[in-house]
Formats: C-alpha cells, structure tokens, sequence
C-alpha cells in the first residue's frame, strides 16, 4: 500500500529542491502542487475576514429556534 506523505520544497530557478532530507523509492510517483505567494495568501485572509464580518457583523438579525424550518 503507498502512503501519502506531504513535503515541503522549492524552486531554484533550476529544479525543485527539498526543503527537508527525504528518502524516495526508485521510480516514485510524485504530485506538485504550487502555493500561492505570502502576499496573494495575506489578500485572501484579509478579504475572507472582512466578508466574515460583514456576514455576522452587528447588523445581522439574531435568529430564534422557531425560525429555523422543523
């Protein structure tokens, strides 16, 4: 059975490094997955807290349980 493992790397310009020693078997499959930026990922936060705020801010209504479809 194959095990997933999640390891962390870079790219160099050249090839992609390890950021960690790891041992692979001969011929293993590998996935690449590319992560956005620090900025692009700050962004995201930034807009997912505002909508958060926006969807549960002091202006939406409280619901009781008997609005709540039996």
């Amino acid at each position: 059975m194959m095990t997933t493992v999640a390891l962390t790397a870079h790219f160099d310009d050249e090839k992609v490094q390890f950021d960690e020693p790891c041992r692979l078997d001969p011929n293993a499959r590998l996935m690449f997955a590319e992560l956005p930026s620090v900025d692009e990922r700050h962004a995201w936060s930034q807009f997912s807290a505002k909508q958060l705020a926006n969807a549960y801010g002091d202006t939406e209504p409280e619901y009781a349980t008997a609005d709540l479809p039996p």
